[in-house]
């Protein structure tokens, strides 16, 4: 079957192009709550085929948006791929691979969630295979548009730290009751467990703002009874530049700690709570409907900047944290599709933060710091 035509390389006309013709692989958390949403607030694009066995997915596909194509495999997509402009894959973490590789020999562009492969290797292989066929290629770290994310990228490029020594970064819950599913597995084939959930998110987010790491050391551990897959874990990186990042995943954390907590050789960042953007799209918010600006926090979780107190007694200055923009994430995709602009997140980025989760599980099974190349 003959690639579809990239509407990136369509010939420019007067009138508005047709919308971008979306599939989505997988309706459970990831699609529902995530993906469809964003893809169907973002202009220019449209929710067109969604992949799910599920008879209930399928129907609340269906109530959500009435338009919307079911099909009951990611099988039934390659035929028509002549009829789409990119599938986006949501389903289990093992499927992603294989899924990603048949869009590709179908023509399609592909965006993929974290993790996109369970080893940097598979990730590489999957970029090479896009690059060869000409076709987009990108995976969904939607955590680079959290809201205290985008706030500290602000802060550090205005300078206002000075020069970062230490970046302690916390994706911690208490859920001290297994939730059941793959996701707690611990079958290496499903790539369950924190590492590489929540873990994807702090790794990749430590380098994009500090840079490749050099070397890892880990602690990973199983807390809860009956869960099979780590719940618990310590992640140290030592960047290229010196700086070193503290990284905690937990579901098991009784106390939460502050989500950011970064030291400069000038002054320091505390920032606790989370973004609201994956709460507000849990209970049916949408971006773009509503009266109240997306992704904005209100004044009493803003992070604080000072030096030489505590931001519990009122150390430091208040910081208005920037609104959090998970919709960016799709509006830079439809760009690549439709300009060739570069894509949101690379998977050659994607399998640099695999290289980290790889050497971190071989340091809490060995007990070593790990060098990275």
């Amino acid at each position: 079957m003959s690639a579809p035509t990239s509407p990136a390389s369509s010939p420019m006309s007067s009138a508005a192009p047709s919308p971008l013709r979306v599939a989505l692989v997988g309706y459970g958390l990831a699609g529902s709550v995530f993906h469809a949403p964003l893809i169907a607030a973002t202009e220019g694009m449209v929710l067109d085929t969604v992949v799910t066995s599920n008879e209930e997915r399928a129907a609340q596909a269906r109530t959500e948006f009435p338009q919307v194509r079911v099909a009951a495999s990611a099988d039934d997509l390659w035929p028509m791929a002549a009829e789409l402009d990119l599938v986006v894959i949501a389903s289990p973490n093992k499927t992603h691979v294989p899924l990603a590789t048949a869009a590709l020999d179908a023509g399609l562009p592909v965006v993929v969630d974290k993790p996109v492969a369970g080893t940097a290797a598979e990730a590489r292989a999957l970029a090479a295979l896009a690059e060869e066929r000409g076709l987009l290629l990108s995976v969904f770290q939607n955590r680079r548009w959290d809201n205290d994310f985008l706030t500290l990228r602000a802060l550090l490029e205005r300078g206002e730290l000075g020069d970062v020594q230490r970046f302690e970064s916390r994706f911690e819950r208490w859920r001290p009751r297994l939730k059941g599913g793959w996701r707690e597995s611990g079958a290496p084939e499903e790539i369950g467990g924190l590492l590489y959930d929540l873990g994807s998110h702090v790794v990749d987010q430590a380098l994009v703002l500090f840079g490749p790491a050099v070397r890892v050391y880990a602690e990973v551990d199983v807390r809860r009874a009956g869960a099979a897959a780590d719940d618990d874990t310590f992640l140290a990186l030592t960047h290229a530049n010196g700086v070193r990042s503290h990284l905690y995943v937990s579901a098991t954390a009784a106390q939460l700690g502050p989500r950011f907590r970064v030291l400069g050789s000038r002054a320091g960042y505390v920032k606790y709570g989370l973004d609201p953007q994956e709460a507000d799209l849990r209970t049916g918010a949408r971006p773009g409907r509503g009266a109240g600006a997306w992704g904005v926090e209100p004044e009493a979780l803003w992070g604080r900047v000072g030096e030489g107190e505590s931001p519990v007694t009122g150390g430091g200055r208040p910081v208005p944290t920037l609104p959090g923009d998970y919709p960016a994430y799709y509006a830079a995709v439809a760009s690549a599709l439709r300009d060739g602009t570069p894509p949101p997140v690379t998977a050659e980025e994607a399998a640099a933060a695999l290289d980290v989760l790889e050497a971190a599980r071989r340091s809490a099974r060995e007990g070593v710091a790990v060098e990275l190349p």
